[in-house]
C-alpha cells in the first residue's frame, strides 16, 4: 500500500518547510538550505518550485506576495504540524538507534 503524500518528508522537503518559518522566496530557500546544513543538502530549482507548488496545494504554505516572477511564501499552521510530526518521527528513530546500540554495549 503506498504511503500518503507528505506522511514522511525527504530531507529537501524538511528543510524547505523549515526555511519557510519566516517569509522567503525560492532564491532565499536555495541559499538557506545549504547554509543551514553546512552544504550537506542542496535543493535544485526544479525540485524546489515543484515542491513549493505541491506544498501550496496541500495547504502547508501560502503565497504572501508576488512581484513579477518572484514569489514569497510562509509556513501555515498545517505546514508547521507536518514539520513537527516529521521532527517527532526522526526523534523516535534516533531514540531507537541509541537504544539498540546501548543494548549491544551491555
Amino acid at each position: 500500500m503506498p504511503r500518503a503524500k507528505f506522511q514522511t518528508l525527504t530531507e529537501q522537503m524538511f528543510y524547505i518547510l523549515l526555511c519557510l518559518k519566516a517569509e522567503c522566496c525560492g532564491m532565499d530557500i536555495m541559499d538557506r538550505v545549504p547554509a543551514m546544513t553546512d552544504g550537506r543538502v542542496n535543493v535544485g530549482s526544479g525540485t524546489l518550485y515543484n515542491l513549493l507548488e505541491q506544498f501550496q496545494e496541500a495547504g502547508m504554505i501560502r503565497l504572501t506576495k508576488a512581484e513579477g516572477r518572484r514569489r514569497s511564501y510562509i509556513l501555515t499552521d498545517r505546514g508547521r504540524e507536518v514539520l513537527e510530526e516529521e521532527y517527532r518521527r526522526l526523534t523516535f528513530q534516533l531514540a531507537d538507534y541509541r537504544r539498540v546500540f546501548a543494548e549491544e554495549e551491555k
